[in-house]
């Protein structure tokens, strides 16, 4: 009885530690991505204020972008060296350091290095959180690794929203610096309820990693992410003028973004679980199936079915992402589950960062149905390459049960 005694306390702790991992990683996910999207408020507001044109705004967002992408392998590292909740701490305050040079910047030189340090800060968000929910979670991290992929578009949606709402009470100045505040609470819970130290990976994964022996599972995962990311940002990038093709105001065009962004955010939610239920193979299958088929619908319906068909959409072209996060602990060379996290994210930001320009270039060269075209081809090339991936990945499971 004594024995059964302490095997429930262990276990009560064990849930009770998953779930503040969980839960700490959500919060620091959903402020850093909230911070990520503020820029796009506001770069109108610099705009206005600093005389800035298209081009410098531009080269704000991707100095930004850039530096985040660039130095997620590099915050993995450091976070090796110092752990990774002082690691995922001070970056959460760097980042907000950042936002509070911005409210002090009188021009782009300010507003540059401002972003550079918030980048900074916000590169190590990413490889750090994600991993310590799959060490916490181990063999059943991919519904948990979707409830936190979730949390970041409800960051996303907050804290552009609610920097908007006090934009009516205060400056822009003010404003980021509220939100600064925000960003230290936040470093003050990690510091407080991140995990000190994650549980290794189990025997059985180490047996996994070893039977790979090469990085070929996780070279075509990355290809995968680099794929579905690019198709993503190509989709979003032309869809407002589509719309507009077909008579859509300003409101409604922002209504139907809205409507892929709520859908996105649920096939963020459901499709980590649907992954853990059916696999990885059939999810994949079915999200980028569904995100080709529903490219070309867009392109063929009228205005109003388009706008019904927008969430489903949404759903697809995100719901991919969340299945694909789930299955990087499982492949990462070696057990390095923060390096593999860390080269996965620099690959899927960067090509987000990227996509734009080169699906705009080729709309510039063959119009824009042609180059949403292209995007629901690119979805579909993904097909064979996740069908290539699944037997590495029974590979892997039997080497478990051996």
């Amino acid at each position: 009885m004594r024995a059964l005694g302490a095997n429930g306390r262990k276990a009560d702790a064990r849930a009770v530690s998953r779930g503040r991992t969980l839960w700490t990683a959500c919060a620091a996910h959903a402020l850093h991505d909230g911070y990520t999207d503020l820029i796009y408020l506001l770069l109108p507001i610099w705009q206005a204020e600093f005389g800035l044109g298209y081009g410098a705004l531009a080269f704000l967002r991707g100095l930004a972008t850039a530096t985040m992408a660039g130095l997620q392998v590099p915050a993995g590292r450091v976070a090796e060296h110092l752990g990774g909740r002082t690691t995922l701490a001070l970056g959460t305050a760097l980042a907000a350091i950042g936002y509070v040079f911005a409210g002090y910047s009188a021009g782009l030189a300010g507003l540059c290095v401002a972003l550079v340090v918030t980048g900074c800060g916000l590169s190590t968000q990413h490889p750090i959180a994600s991993a310590a929910v799959s060490r916490a979670y181990q063999d059943g991290a991919r519904g948990p690794l979707g409830t936190y992929n979730f949390a970041g578009d409800v960051g996303k949606a907050a804290i552009p929203s609610g920097a908007s709402l006090l934009l009516v009470l205060v400056s822009w100045h003010q404003m980021v610096w509220f939100l600064s505040a925000l960003g230290a609470v936040v470093a003050v819970a990690v510091a407080i309820f991140f995990p000190a130290k994650l549980r290794p990976v189990s025997p059985g994964k180490k047996a996994e990693h070893h039977f790979s022996g090469t990085h070929q599972g996780f070279t075509l995962l990355l290809t995968i992410g680099i794929l579905d990311s690019s198709v993503r940002m190509g989709f979003l990038t032309f869809l407002p003028f589509l719309l507009k093709e077909q008579g859509a105001s300003l409101s409604t065009i922002g209504s139907a973004l809205a409507l892929v962004f709520i859908g996105g955010a649920a096939g963020k939610f459901a499709c980590g679980w649907l992954g853990a239920r059916f696999g990885v193979l059939a999810t994949v299958l079915l999200t980028e199936a569904g995100t080709a088929a529903a490219i070309l619908s867009v392109l063929v319906l009228p205005l109003v079915p388009v706008l019904v068909l927008l969430p489903i959409v949404g759903l697809m072209l995100n719901g991919t992402s969340s299945v694909l996060y789930g299955t990087v602990p499982e492949l990462a060379p070696s057990g390095r589950t923060e390096w593999a996290f860390a080269i996965f994210y620099t690959g899927t930001i960067g090509a987000g960062a990227t996509a734009p320009i080169l699906f705009g270039l080729l709309g510039d060269a063959v119009g824009s149905h042609a180059a949403m075209m292209a995007a629901a081809i690119t979805a579909a090339a993904i097909l064979p390459l996740a069908i290539a991936l699944a037997p590495r990945l029974s590979a892997r499971t039997s080497a478990q049960r051996d």
